[in-house]
This record gives structure tokens, sequence and C-alpha cells, in this order.
């Protein structure tokens, strides 16, 4: 028996992988700047699950088409989890200046003002292995945010 897509089974959920891990997550890097808890909501989490899917072949960062909600996206070339690719997201902090609400120069703060983004209130993320070994995880909010001139909280 053959099958026609080993690598694009959705990983078994270990620890730091399960929706309460990304949950916890985010809502931690919220609390820390005052912004209500998300929760879990399936409809976003089997859009970013069929996402993450179609990107096992390749492992790329490229974000979704014409997706209804905002995106952090995360890889590595071995296994990642859950909960360690939201840190990669929430460390960009360190790059992030509320009161001219811009990222320090040649840096990416936007992972991060999507995670705390206060009127994203829904999420979903999945996790797949890829082809090459790697790992892509992808989570989606609802509504989304990074609205050019406001500021996540």
């Amino acid at each position: 028996m053959t099958f026609p897509c080993l690598a694009c089974l959705i990983l078994p959920l270990n620890a730091q992988d399960s929706p309460q891990d990304y949950l916890n997550a985010h809502n931690q890097a919220r609390a820390a700047v005052g912004v209500g808890p998300m929760t879990w909501d399936n409809k976003v989490a089997a859009f970013a699950q069929n996402y993450a899917s179609q990107r096992a072949g390749d492992c790329n960062l490229v974000h979704s088409s014409n997706r209804p909600y905002g995106e952090n996206l995360a890889k590595s070339s071995g296994d990642l989890s859950g909960k360690d690719a939201v840190k990669l997201w929430v460390d960009e902090k360190a790059f992030y200046d509320y009161n001219s609400n811009s990222c320090a120069a040649g840096k990416q703060c936007g992972h991060y003002t999507q995670v705390v983004w206060r009127n994203s209130v829904r999420l979903g993320c999945a996790k797949v292995k890829c082809n090459n070994g790697g790992t892509f995880i992808g989570c989606n909010y609802d509504p989304p945010g990074n609205f050019v001139g406001q500021r996540p909280y």
C-alpha cells in the first residue's frame, strides 16, 4: 500500500502543541500589556490547518492569499513547538516602540503586534511536518490586526 503524501499527515499533538498551549502563550503576552485573552476558534483553526497542509511540500514562509484573518507563520529545519513559535513572535516586542507605533530600523515587530492586537479575539493555529523534515506553524487571528496608523493596544 502506498500513501500519496506521508509528510502531509498532521503531527500528533505533543507537549506544547495543544490549542491551550497556543492560547496560553498568546494570552500571557497579551496580559503583559493589559489586553484581554483570546479564545480558540475551530473555524479559524481549520483555516490554519488547511493552509499549513499546503505548505508541507516546501515549508516556505509564504502567507496565504485572500485570507480573512491575520496570520503569523514560523518554520524550523527540525521540530518546533507551538509554544516556541509564539515565543519567536513575542520576542519581537524588543523591537516595538509603542510611542512611535513603529519597529526599530531594520527589525520586524509585526508578528508581535498581531499577537497582542486588542481587537483580535479568536485564535486558530496548526503545525505540520514538512517533506524536508522541518516544521511549519501558522496561527490565524480573527478579526485581523496590524492596521496602519492604529496601535495594537
